[in-house]
């Protein structure tokens, strides 16, 4: 077989290998990772590379390294699911580092965690201000989670003791790129007719709508194809 042909073939086997070694191992390998899950990706990232171009390697070598590597990760995810210490080990510990909007300098220096990363962090969470700090943490995969103290928190409907309405459920997907989805209709009991009436009282057909999502609170929004918009900001 030519090289070219070799190499072609190799690198679909490793692209379909790393997907369904994803799929086996869940979303939390595409997710913020922690230590160990950034090391299983590395790794599982190498063997497939090595699959898709060193023609040095045979395949089912590299297929069992692969398998056997997917195998571990799996089982040390099962292991950590089960074992308290097992997760702490492989993930660690939050970290507090800001303490009733006081910088804990030691808890920093351990993570070698520094304040211009802390100030960006903080900056992404709208927090301009150390002293509105109550707590920051630290997690396990990198992100930094705050807790405002109380008088500098966004106010909510309850602390006013605004009437809300209730939501029980999350919003309906009905047509997507000018075609309905069957599904979320059957599934939520919404009927043909009644998206066609609706859609019809804005004088359009479902094959101008792109998309169109019946929201929590039963309000439904419809975006066409058409936006009508004369300047639109981000055209190219």
């Amino acid at each position: 077989m030519p090289e070219h042909f070799e190499v072609i073939l190799r690198s679909i086997t490793s692209f379909s290998l790393l997907l369904i070694g994803a799929r086996i191992l869940g979303k939390q390998t595409i997710s913020q990772m922690t230590m160990f899950d950034f090391v299983a990706a590395i790794t599982l990232g190498a063997i497939s590379a090595n699959l898709a171009f060193n023609t040095t390697i045979k395949v089912h070598h590299t297929i069992i390294a692969f398998s056997i590597y997917v195998a571990i990760i799996f089982l040390i995810a099962i292991i950590s699911l089960k074992n308290r210490k097992g997760r702490k080990f492989l993930a660690g510990d939050p970290t507090i580092v800001i303490q009733n909007g006081k910088i804990l300098e030691k808890n920093m220096n351990k993570m070698r965690y520094t304040l211009d990363y802390l100030n960006q962090q903080l900056r992404e969470k709208d927090v301009f201000n150390i002293e509105e700090v109550l707590f920051a943490i630290v997690e396990t995969n990198g992100t930094l989670t705050v807790l405002k103290k109380p008088q500098f928190r966004n106010v909510t409907r309850q602390d006013l003791m605004v009437a809300v309405m209730s939501e029980q459920r999350l919003p309906i997907e009905l047509i997507m790129d000018g075609e309905i989805i069957e599904e979320n209709l059957e599934q939520n009991k919404i009927t043909r007719s009644w998206l066609k009436v609706e859609l019809q009282k804005r004088g359009l057909t479902v094959h101008d709508v792109v998309y169109a999502v019946l929201a929590a609170n039963s309000n439904l929004y419809i975006d066409t194809y058409r936006d009508h918009i004369h300047s639109p900001i981000d055209k190219e």
